[in-house]
């Protein structure tokens, strides 16, 4: 970890508090992140926090990337999914890519790239000379409506013929495509995480530079510390929790500041004074802290293990992700409480109860933190498999 304290990335998170709330309803109008918004993240130092150092970056652990996502998709659920999604795609390309592509991407802009999209191998790459005719559709492309690079994940093929991994599964890669090769289809018109521009894109036949891909699963980094050795699932999967975490505080924050407050009709007392909501309350809290907990501390103790030479191993990979499915349904059930405990100010649009109950439920739909994640995990437990490519 970067010789900087362990709260600059909450530090800087807080410090775009008022531009955050303030542009929420326009991000959403617009279905995108507003103008204001990006240009906070970038004054900011956030939308570069977690690149390698050599690409502007502060190379932050585990803990202080946790607690930076929570206090974004506290102040707002689109700003903590575009922290989840433009941050640590932008610090995959800087890590992974080749020297070649690195320079052309990074240094030759001043490492000023904001980049998003779609990693699953949804496209195809012919392989030509020097790099990738690649063809596909991608839906979901998170944070491309303010991205100058889009991130496509294809599967390389040879002659026709997929290029395997091994002899099960074949190699899945990453192209970086700028902005204007890209065919956007738009798409982006959802229940929640509205001001996202998670849009859908296409590419016909666009050549990509091989310098300009990287391999999906690659756990070898080019440029930065110990961190980048967890790869792209690992790192994806902390980022999922913590936005979960960070959204359903805000919930709990905020039902219970309007229970202090509010006093239902036909009754002499505040919400607060009910003791239905105080034991709820307490219960709903223990919960979102003994969630928490469960990340940091998996997240953190891997963290260790890694930087003192350990692999990341398919276990490893396995407490992850089972961290970060259970934080997120654990979160999905206290913000269900809040909206309810909340009354008719959960149902108002506008409020950050009624978008972090429609945030959370567009969140959980993602495959990331899917059962799957269970089953295949309840596999590796059982020892009925040695390793499971979801995870």
């Amino acid at each position: 970890m970067n010789a900087i304290t362990q709260s600059e990335g909450l530090r800087m998170a807080r410090s775009i508090a008022a531009v955050a709330l303030e542009q929420a309803g326009p991000s959403e109008a617009g279905r995108t992140l507003s103008a204001p918004l990006v240009a906070a993240l970038w004054d900011s130092g956030l939308m570069q926090f977690m690149n390698p150092a050599v690409a502007g970056g502060h190379e932050p652990g585990f803990a202080e990337l946790i607690e930076t996502w929570i206090e974004m998709a506290r102040l707002d659920g689109s700003l903590g999914w575009i922290g989840i999604a433009n941050i640590p795609s932008s610090s995959f390309a800087a890590a992974y890519l080749p020297d070649e592509g690195f320079k052309a991407v990074f240094t030759a802009n001043n490492n000023r790239v904001t980049m998003g999209g779609q990693f699953f191998p949804n496209g195809t790459g012919d392989k030509v000379e020097g790099g990738y005719k690649i063809t596909g559709a991608w839906q979901f492309g998170s944070g491309t409506g303010h991205s100058e690079y889009v991130c496509a994940g294809f599967l390389p093929m040879d002659d026709g013929q997929m290029v395997m991994l091994n002899e099960e599964m074949p190699l899945m890669m990453v192209a970086i495509v700028p902005r204007e090769q890209v065919n956007f289809t738009d798409g982006w018109h959802v229940q929640g995480l509205k001001g996202t521009g998670s849009y859908d894109y296409n590419l016909q036949e666009v050549f990509v530079p091989a310098s300009h891909t990287y391999p999906l699963m690659t756990r070898e980094p080019q440029r930065g510390g110990s961190i980048y050795r967890f790869g792209v699932m690992p790192l994806t999967g902390c980022g999922h929790a913590a936005w979960a975490l960070g959204v359903a505080r805000s919930a709990i924050d905020d039902v219970r500041e309007l229970a202090v407050s509010r006093t239902r009709m036909g009754e002499t007392s505040s919400v607060a004074h009910r003791l239905t909501f105080q034991r709820n309350l307490a219960h709903h809290e223990a919960m979102w802290r003994a969630a928490h907990r469960l990340v940091v501390d998996t997240f953190t103790a891997f963290e260790s293990e890694v930087a003192d030479g350990a692999p990341v191993t398919p276990t490893m990979r396995c407490d992850m992700r089972l961290a970060a499915t259970y934080a997120t349904e654990a979160c999905r059930e206290v913000v269900q409480w809040a909206h309810l405990a909340a009354g008719t100010t959960s149902i108002r649009e506008g409020s950050r109860l009624e978008r972090a109950f429609r945030d959370m439920y567009t969140g959980t739909q993602h495959a990331f933190i899917s059962e799957n994640i269970y089953t295949e995990s309840g596999k590796l437990m059982l020892g009925l498999i040695e390793d499971s490519p979801a995870l």
